[in-house]
């Protein structure tokens, strides 16, 4: 499947906000999209609109109802977009934050025995880990990812699994590298050693690629940040599994036993991701004929990363007379030129050009990047490779070949003159 025909282009480009340029900046390319993607038009619209509604749920009055009903919407939605067949949906502060409250309930709620993670993994989830090991008294495991691929593997896990492992996280796609790790071998990898373990995905940096398969993948929770797949900032969204809910949880006192939400929640962070989950359906439309709302979405999800395979390709390799990062001297590319699990990002460095002037000449000519240093978010990746910095170069499915024209013709530019 080819990138989205020109016209498609324009019509995805129109539904976002600051598509090209930065209200601060003016015109500019958003390459930046790991950080934080686009958010959509109709998610700029439904916050303000919940925002300045004064109800609550929970009341005997119209709008208390209504904004019941919105919120068991937004959970249906989150249903298909995730492809679960079960358990329940919540939100929480972040991510981040949900991803460390799955981790607690599973270390402190199960058994004696162990915790398994990878070196892979983000520190949202492997601090949590590590942090509630302790706390519980659980052994913790580490697994190593391969530093050639940027991944860590189903034998990975395998070789260092044993029976008394009760939790296991595992993350989905890296935010440095832009490499995913398949979810599904290494849950069976897990559950072949330790059937009853409660495994926790970071599903954050892979959400806004499309493709999450719940159902198929044999897993107690699922995380994402919103902000990152085309709602806003300020809310999480975890799925979690009934056996997780069967656990001890953290409630008010005679509060309804299978809940995990605490406090008078914020409709307009459900609303949104309904906003979102609608947009994915109508992209769907445009390459399926199918009346089926999962299936749309399961469509959108393979254009997208089809799309997006096009622009990472062409970003390596060149387009046009333009040559690609692998072929600039010196360069070293995360995760390998050509790894196929790649999503919508390239990190590289190069030997002569230090990754803060880049990012700063890039940022000049109205191009936006990231440096990644080798810190306590991106050192796991970086310091085995024995690199201190790298420039991540992250896109999603509204960038376009033109845009990756335009960082090459800079990239050329900016590796010619410093040599």
């Amino acid at each position: 499947m080819p990138e989205f025909a020109p016209d498609l282009m324009q019509d995805i480009r129109s539904r976002f906000a600051h598509v090209d340029a930065c209200p601060f900046q003016g015109p500019r390319v958003f390459f930046e999209n790991a950080g934080g993607a686009l958010t959509l038009n109709s998610a700029v619209e439904t916050s303000a609109k919940f925002a300045a509604i004064p109800d609550n749920q929970g009341r005997d009055n119209p709008a208390a109802q209504a904004l019941v009903k919105i919120i068991d919407r937004a959970k249906s939605d989150m249903a298909l977009f995730f492809s679960a067949h079960g358990g329940q949906f919540f939100v929480g502060e972040s991510g981040t934050e949900l991803t460390f409250r799955l981790i607690r309930t599973a270390a402190m709620g199960s058994g004696a025995g162990s915790i398994i993670g990878s070196t892979v993994e983000h520190p949202a989830s492997r601090s949590a880990a590590r942090h509630w090991a302790e706390q519980a008294g659980k052994p913790y495991i580490s697994v190593p990812h391969d530093d050639a691929t940027g991944a860590v593997t189903p034998a990975a896990y395998a070789a260092l699994m044993t029976p008394d492992v009760r939790v296991a996280t595992i993350l989905h796609t890296s935010p440095v590298t832009g490499i995913a790790n398949d979810v599904a071998g290494i849950s069976a990898a897990i559950r072949a050693v330790a059937p009853d373990a409660f495994i926790i995905v970071d599903g954050i940096q892979h959400a806004s690629h499309g493709r999450i398969d719940i159902a198929g993948y044999d897993i107690d929770g699922y995380v994402i940040s919103p902000y990152k797949v085309f709602s806003r900032h300020g809310y999480g969204v975890a799925w979690v599994s009934d056996r997780m809910t069967a656990l001890p949880l953290e409630q008010l006192i005679d509060g309804p036993r299978a809940s995990w939400e605490m406090g008078t929640r914020d409709t307009g962070a459900y609303a949104t991701f309904s906003d979102v989950v609608q947009y994915f359906e109508w992209l769907g439309t445009q390459h399926t004929d199918s009346d089926d709302r999962e299936q749309r979405i399961r469509a959108a999800g393979g254009a997208i990363h089809a799309h997006e395979q096009v622009l990472t390709h062409a970003m390596l390799r060149g387009t046009g007379n333009l040559p690609g990062l692998a072929e600039l001297p010196g360069v070293t590319i995360l995760g390998g030129a050509d790894n196929p699990r790649r999503e919508g990002l390239v990190c590289f460095a190069l030997d002569h050009v230090p990754a803060v002037e880049i990012v700063e000449k890039l940022n000049a000519q109205g191009i936006r990047t990231h440096i990644r240093k080798a810190d306590h978010y991106s050192g796991n990746i970086l310091s085995p490779l024995g690199l201190t910095s790298a420039v991540r170069v992250s896109l999603c499915h509204y960038n376009t070949l033109t845009e990756v024209s335009a960082f090459l013709a800079a990239m050329k530019d900016i590796a010619a003159r410093a040599k």
